[in-house]
């Protein structure tokens, strides 16, 4: 008789256990950006900020028809085109008024008040810089793409973090560490003087792109290719919560709005970014 109660006990873990988001579709910009690749949420801005490679163009290209572009947090593109002057700009971070931004073989400093290019930062060697982060110290943190390396900049100087990746993209200091996605699979390390990585999840869709925190263990991972995960550390779970790929529709580098709980999906080549709830 004990028994009953015992799997029934179990039954209700596995089930809270299968349980996951879903996105709920809420809003889309016209078409209007430039091949925008990621996404930054600014609480303090009310604001979006986008990352736009340039319309038509090799993603690599070395071009200057790059930029940025601000949306309204209610899908309304306020300025396409805010800040110009960049090649292939991808990922973003913010911190202290400044947004930092991957742009190939540079890190751009953007002085967000005077919507202008404060200076830049020259990565020896680098070629496809990616995603960038920032922690609570201040160190930014940029992924390099084509060299399988991560580079910490502090103080305006960058030194080689990690290295001997396949193609690391997606980047996100949270705590005391750093989580790193590199081709499919997604790492942990410790953000500061321990460099020891450890794969904590793997099997997802190539293209690991975006990284972001939703509570506890769990995380929205999104990959470039049109697929969107929610994914549990602790248990490994993964749920696929969106997938365009049928439509040919990408999902570049994501950002999210812990207090509305968006997250804010570029679509690449399609030109817009779309505003999903997580339900």
């Amino acid at each position: 008789m004990k028994k009953i109660p015992t799997l029934l006990a179990l039954a209700f873990t596995c089930s809270l256990a299968v349980q996951a988001a879903e996105l709920v579709k809420k809003w889309e910009t016209p078409a209007t950006l430039f091949t925008p690749e990621s996404v930054l949420f600014s609480a303090n801005d009310k604001v979006l900020y986008v990352s736009n490679i340039g319309a038509g163009t090799d993603p690599w290209a070395k071009d200057g028809n790059g930029s940025i572009a601000k949306v309204g947090l209610d899908g309304k593109v306020i300025a396409a085109e805010w800040v110009k002057g960049l090649d292939a700009p991808k990922g973003l971070g913010l911190r202290a008024g400044k947004l930092y931004v991957a742009d190939l073989s540079r890190v751009v400093v953007i002085d967000v008040a005077k919507g202008a290019i404060e200076k830049t930062i020259e990565i020896e060697g680098a070629k496809g810089l990616n995603d960038i982060t920032v922690d609570a110290a201040g160190v930014v943190y940029v992924s390099e793409f084509k060299a399988g390396k991560v580079y910490a900049i502090s103080g305006g100087k960058p030194v080689l973090f990690l290295a001997g990746l396949k193609t690391p993209n997606g980047l996100l200091a949270h705590g005391k560490v750093l989580y790193v996605l590199d081709s499919g699979g997604l790492s942990v390390t410790g953000a500061g003087p321990s460099k020891a990585l450890t794969k904590i999840v793997d099997g997802l869709e190539g293209g690991t792109d975006g990284i972001e925190h939703i509570k506890g263990d769990e995380f929205i991972v999104s990959c470039w290719g049109g697929v969107v995960y929610h994914v549990n550390v602790a248990t490994k779970q993964q749920q696929v919560l969106l997938d365009t790929r049928a439509a040919k529709v990408h999902s570049a580098d994501i950002g999210y709005d812990a207090a509305k709980r968006m997250v804010y999906v570029p679509t690449f080549f399609t030109n817009t970014v779309v505003a999903y709830e997580v339900k």
